[in-house]
C-alpha cells in the first residue's frame, strides 16, 4: 500500500449539458483549471456511453469485456482525476452505475459517454500532494503513484 495526505483545496459544482461527452469535458476541466488531483461524484443521465463492466478472464493484464448504452439511462458516479506522467494529460478514472427500467449496468466509463438531458459533477481537489498515473507494463494500467509518500 502506498498513500499520501493532503487537503481538500478548490471546489467545482459542474453542469454538462444535453450532447456534452463527460470524458472529454472533465479532461478539458482539468487542463483549464489546472486541477492535478482531485476526487468527483456526479449524477444525472447519460443517452450513450460504453462501460468496461470488468475482466473477460481473472489475469493480469486483463482484457477488458464492454457492456455499450444506445438510449437514455440515469447514471451516478464517482471517480477521480490524476495526470498522467507519460502524457502529460489529465486522466479520467470514472466507475458509474446507469440504469433504465429493470436493467442496470454498472463499470468503469470509457471512450465515448453522451450526456442525456443533464449531469451534473462535484469535484473536490487534492491540495498538497504529489501524485500521478504511471503506467504500469505487467498489470496493464497507470495506477496512481506518489512522488511524496506517508
Amino acid at each position: 500500500m502506498e498513500y499520501s495526505q493532503g487537503n481538500i483545496g478548490r471546489v467545482f459544482t459542474v453542469r454538462l449539458d444535453q450532447g456534452d461527452d463527460i470524458l472529454q469535458e472533465l479532461e478539458g476541466l482539468a487542463v483549464s483549471e489546472n486541477i492535478k488531483s482531485a476526487m468527483f461524484m456526479m449524477l444525472g443521465a447519460v443517452k450513450e456511453a460504453n462501460l468496461v463492466v470488468g475482466p473477460k478472464e481473472n489475469i493480469v493484464p486483463p482484457d477488458p469485456q464492454w457492456a455499450r448504452i444506445h438510449d437514455a439511462h440515469e447514471l451516478i458516479g464517482i471517480g477521480n482525476i490524476f495526470w498522467e506522467s507519460e502524457t502529460g494529460k489529465p486522466k479520467i478514472h470514472l466507475h458509474s452505475a446507469a440504469g433504465r427500467g429493470e436493467s442496470v449496468k454498472a463499470g468503469c466509463l470509457r471512450e465515448n459517454s453522451e450526456v442525456f438531458m443533464v449531469v451534473e459533477v462535484f469535484i473536490m481537489e487534492i491540495s498538497g500532494i504529489s501524485a500521478s498515473r504511471i503506467f504500469d507494463q505487467e498489470r496493464g494500467f497507470a495506477p496512481v503513484c506518489f512522488s511524496d509518500k506517508s
